[in-house]
């Protein structure tokens, strides 16, 4: 008899007055690699990202990946890969053999999909660019590239280190390396933007007719520069401007808005990023990699890997900082807090099948949602409204225990 035709044994989890089902299929599984290194920490950024060093440890930082990696191979046994994201920091700094070598060893421990999607984000100056042919080269296919502004005295507030020239060089450089799917970073809400500052650099991103936009509000993150030393941004009703005028603009030429942030043409999401939304599977390795894996018994574990890189790269420490169970308790929150990010939610049955728990576990929660007009009335799909959009964070709080 098939696991999926039998009934699934139970488990527990934190509490062990809610059941919860084994999982008769496991979700897709996705690999995220960190490079925590940047020539210069932006004043806004509150990723795990260290200045560099003139020589960067490449070599060491392979080898130490590649360990890591084995460390989680038990937990992801004759499962393949659908995506890997290389997020940082700046993997860009990293050369095309210290890049190769590793993809090399990921692909001998987990096998790859046939059709996987391998992004690098990389910034748009000059030294990356000319290394984005033998990117190419290695299978990477996808680029997410570090625009934030085409203005330069925007570009010099946010701390980046390439200009509006060498911004839009970037895209071009990317197709004639042979990238047909590639995403371009941009922000608004910037210090001292205007309505016509904020679309003229959006303009100028759709001209360079990138597959994917990643278009979002700057916000003041704690342990940050910015947090400490805070700018002068827009009003708020010229944020909402900008948001409306820029949403227009985007679906005028053809930019779907899936996500809270996410544009893309059509057929052109983020495979990756998805994967997280929808409460798929990722391994995380390198310095303050993040990973969340199922298991067939029905545990789904978070894990967090050791944050600093001196640390990480000491053969006297362990990768893991630390790992967590999650409870049947915060499962609902955990599912939601990412499915609900996505413009057209997760379909209803998907819950059961990630979670483990009924969907009987959220009535309460639902009804509460769909009452305030946050949630969609609609059984066979769990979808915020275009309010419950706006006021996210609330909509989450219906679901909390």
């Amino acid at each position: 008899m098939t696991r999926e035709s039998s009934a699934p044994p139970l488990i527990y989890g934190g509490d062990a007055q809610s059941p919860r089902a084994a999982l008769p299929v496991l979700p897709p599984l996705a690999l995220y690699i960190h490079i925590p290194w940047c020539v210069r920490k932006c004043p806004y950024c509150d990723f795990n990202s260290h200045t560099a060093s003139p020589v960067l440890p490449e070599e060491e930082y392979v080898d130490a990946l590649l360990a890591d990696l084995d460390q989680d191979l038990h937990a992801v046994y004759g499962r393949e890969l659908s995506s890997i994201f290389f997020g940082g920091g700046t993997p860009s700094l990293f050369s095309a053999e210290a890049l190769g070598r590793l993809l090399k060893g990921v692909e001998q421990r987990i096998p790859f999909a046939s059709d996987i999607e391998i992004t690098l984000e990389a910034n748009p100056g000059t030294f990356e660019q000319e290394k984005f042919v033998a990117y190419r080269a290695l299978g990477i296919n996808r680029l997410s590239i570090g625009i934030q502004s085409f203005q330069e005295e925007k570009l010099k507030a946010l701390g980046r280190i390439h200009n509006g020239d060498e911004a839009v060089r970037a895209a071009g450089m990317a197709r004639q390396a042979g990238f047909d799917n590639f995403n371009l970073d941009l922000m608004h809400g910037l210090p001292d933007q205007s309505l016509d500052d904020a679309l003229s650099d959006l303009r100028q991103a759709i001209a360079l007719k990138p597959t994917h936009l990643s278009w979002y509000q700057l916000t003041l993150e704690p342990n940050t520069v910015f947090w400490n030393q805070p700018p002068l941004l827009p009003e708020d009703d010229t944020l909402w401007d900008i948001q409306e005028a820029g949403q227009a603009l985007l679906a005028e030429h053809g930019y779907a808005q899936y996500e809270v942030s996410a544009y893309a043409l059509p057929g052109r999401p983020a495979r990756h990023n998805l994967n997280y939304w929808s409460f798929g599977d990722f391994i995380g390795i390198g310095a303050g990699a993040h990973g969340k894996l199922s298991h067939p018994d029905g545990r789904i574990v978070r894990t967090w890997k050791t944050r600093l890189p001196k640390d990480y790269l000491n053969p006297a420490k362990s990768f893991k900082a630390g790992e967590k169970a999650l409870t049947n308790d915060e499962l609902p929150f955990d599912f939601l807090m990412n499915a609900l990010r996505l413009t057209d939610g997760v379909e209803s049955r998907l819950y059961p099948e990630r979670t483990g728990l009924s969907l009987e576990s959220l009535a309460e929660g639902r009804h509460e949602a769909e009452q305030s007009g946050l949630l969609q009335v609609e059984p066979s799909r769990l979808a915020a409204t275009e309010r419950g959009q706006l006021f996210l964070n609330d909509l989450l709080q219906t679901f909390l225990s």
